[in-house]
């Protein structure tokens, strides 16, 4: 696949900033609402824009609206922590992986599995960083200690891991009908940033 023109690299910008708006209010979702995008995005973010600068605006949106929910939307403050300055680099494990991935990503069936591997073990250890961060600093638990943290990994990270796939899951659908069906984009393989 071609490097993104400046049109579709705004407009995939723009598109993955509103889905992160219209999902970060929600977690995992309910029979409203779709669960939180960010990690896909992230991981998305760093397959399609690439560059460096656009994963700190992402950060910056990311801060944005978690400040908003939490202020006007009425949305629990718990995970709120001196953690929270680890978001950074949990979401910097899903950008440069996907990024790591990108010039491998053409289209073939084998890429969109290397894809989708790669996004279940950079979204596992993304999550590592970001609760492991939130168990151990954020203040929360009074004794913390490996049995229970380990616990709560086991519990909550598949929730966490699931929603991302499950977008990611989607993006490669997509992305498998315009290999197939717009001229000259099999077999193109990707440039870095």
């Amino acid at each position: 696949m071609k490097p993104l023109s400046r049109p579709m690299f705004a407009a995939v910008a723009a598109l993955f900033a509103v889905v992160m708006i219209g999902t970060r209010f929600h977690h995992f979702g309910d029979a409203l609402h779709l669960p939180d995008a960010s990690m896909a995005l992230f991981f998305l973010g760093g397959i399609y824009l690439r560059k460096h600068l656009a994963f700190v605006a992402f950060v910056v949106l990311s801060v944005l609206v978690d400040w908003y929910s939490v202020s006007y939307a009425g949305v629990s403050d718990f995970c709120i922590t001196v953690a929270y300055a680890f978001m950074p680099l949990a979401y910097a494990v899903l950008w440069y992986a996907g990024r790591l991935l990108a010039p491998r990503y053409d289209g073939s069936l084998r890429s969109h599995a290397l894809v989708f591997a790669g996004l279940l073990v950079s979204a596992t250890l993304s999550y590592a960083v970001s609760n492991g961060a939130f168990y151990w600093l954020g203040g929360r638990y009074t004794a913390p200690h490996m049995a229970e943290y380990v616990q709560r990994f086991a519990q909550w990270a598949p929730l966490f891991v699931r929603a991302a796939a499950g977008y990611v899951l989607v993006a490669q659908v997509i992305q498998a009908l315009v290999f197939r069906f717009v001229p000259g984009q099999r077999g193109q393989r990707t440039a870095q940033a």
